[in-house]
C-alpha cells in the first residue's frame, strides 16, 4: 500500500487497465489504505455497480467510511483479506465478484505515524501491528522469543544475512521498547552495510511480517480471491517485495497451468489465464513516489469452469 504523501496510488492507471472495471460490476478493494485505488474503481462504476472495501488497520477502515460511507454502491469491513470468503459469503457474493485487488505492504500513513512502529527512522512504540487490538506487538514478540526463534523470522521474512549476530544483540539488549533501541542494536550489530540502505532494514520488515503473519494471510487471501471470481473477473495484485512477489506469481502461474489429474481421470482444467507480464512503475512514478520503486503488478483472468 505504498503511496506517496498526496496518497497518490502505486501502479494507478495499470491496476484499472488490468481490471477492466465495468460500470455495473462488482469489485473488492481487499487493501483499502487510504483509498486511491478505491475511488479509481468507483469513478467508473455505474449506479448499479458495488465496491467492498475492506482493511485490517482500524485508521483505514475509519478513513473509508468518512470517505465512502455515504456512497451506497459501497459497503466497508474491518478486516483482513484472510477473511475474504466468509465476507463474500455473508453478501452473496462468492463466484460472482469482476475484479479484486490486493495491494501489499505498509502504507505511507503508516510508516510516517510513530505511535505504528513500522518505521526505525522515527522514534516511537516497537508496535508494527496492522491492527493494534490485534495479536502481540513487536516489542512483546522480541521480549519472549528464542535467540533461535528470531533468526529464523530475520533470515525467513528479511533475507538477512546476520540474522543469528542481530538475534544474539536483540537477546542481550531486551526489553526493547522503541524502533530507536531496536534499530540502535541492529546498526552495532551488522559488520558491513548495504550501500544505500539502513542496516536495520531487513530487520524490521521481517519482524513486521511475521507479527502481522503476512505471508500467511497473503495466501489465504489468494485462494480466496480466485474462488470469488467470476468467469472474466480479473485478479490484481501489487507487492513490494520479493517474498510477496514470488508468492504471488507462483500462485498465480499454478492456477494458469492445469491440476495434476487424479488416476484415472483428465486432467482438470487452469482457471485463470495471465494478463501479460508484470508491470513496474515508470521513472516518472518513481520520481514522484520513491515508496513505489520495488511495487510489482501481477494480474489473471479467471477462466469459466
Amino acid at each position: 500500500m505504498a503511496e506517496a504523501p498526496d496518497h497518490r496510488p502505486v501502479l494507478l492507471e495499470e491496476v484499472l487497465e488490468v481490471l477492466d472495471v465495468r460500470a455495473q460490476g462488482r469489485y473488492v478493494d481487499a487493501t483499502y489504505g487510504r483509498g486511491g485505488h478505491a475511488r479509481a474503481i468507483l469513478a467508473r462504476l455505474g449506479p448499479e455497480g458495488r465496491l467492498l472495501v475492506l482493511d485490517r488497520d482500524p485508521e483505514a477502515v475509519a478513513h473509508a467510511r468518512a470517505q465512502l460511507g455515504a456512497d451506497p454502491r459501497v459497503d466497508v469491513a474491518h478486516a483482513s483479506f484472510a477473511r475474504l470468503g466468509e465476507l463474500l459469503d455473508a453478501c452473496g457474493w462468492r463466484g460472482r465478484v469482476d475484479g479484486v485487488l490486493m495491494d501489499l505492504g505498509v502504507s505511507s500513513p503508516q510508516l510516517e505515524d510513530p505511535a505504528r512502529g513500522f518505521s526505525f527512522l522515527r522514534e516511537g512504540p516497537l508496535d508494527m501491528r496492522m491492527d493494534p487490538a490485534a495479536g502481540e506487538s513487536a516489542a512483546e514478540w522480541l521480549a519472549r522469543a528464542p535467540e533461535r526463534e528470531i533468526a529464523r523470522v530475520l533470515r525467513d521474512y528479511g533475507e538477512e544475512r546476520y540474522a543469528r549476530r542481530i538475534a544474539r544483540a536483540i537477546v542481550r539488549a531486551r526489553p526493547l521498547r522503541t524502533t530507536r533501541e531496536l534499530a540502535e542494536v541492529v546498526a552495532a550489530a551488522v559488520p558491513r552495510r548495504e550501500p544505500g540502505r539502513h542496516p536495520a532494514t531487513r530487520t524490521f520488515q521481517a519482524i513486521r511480517i511475521h507479527v502481522n503473519r503476512e505471508l500467511e494471510a497473503l495466501r489465504a487471501g489468494l485462494e480466496q480471491a480466485v474462488e470469488a471470481l467470476a468467469p472474466g473477473g480479473r485478479i490484481a495484485v501489487i507487492s513490494f517485495h520479493s517474498l510477496e512477489d514470488r508468492i504471488v506469481k507462483r500462485f498465480l502461474r499454478a492456477r494458469a497451468r492445469p491440476a495434476p489429474p487424479a488416476p484415472g481421470l483428465p486432467a482438470p482444467p487452469p482457471t485463470l489465464r495471465l494478463l501479460g507480464r508484470p508491470r513496474r512503475p515508470g521513472e516518472a512514478e518513481v520520481a514522484a513516489n520513491p515508496r513505489a520503486r520495488s511495487a510489482v503488478l501481477r494480474a489473471a483472468e479467471r477462466l469459466a469452469a
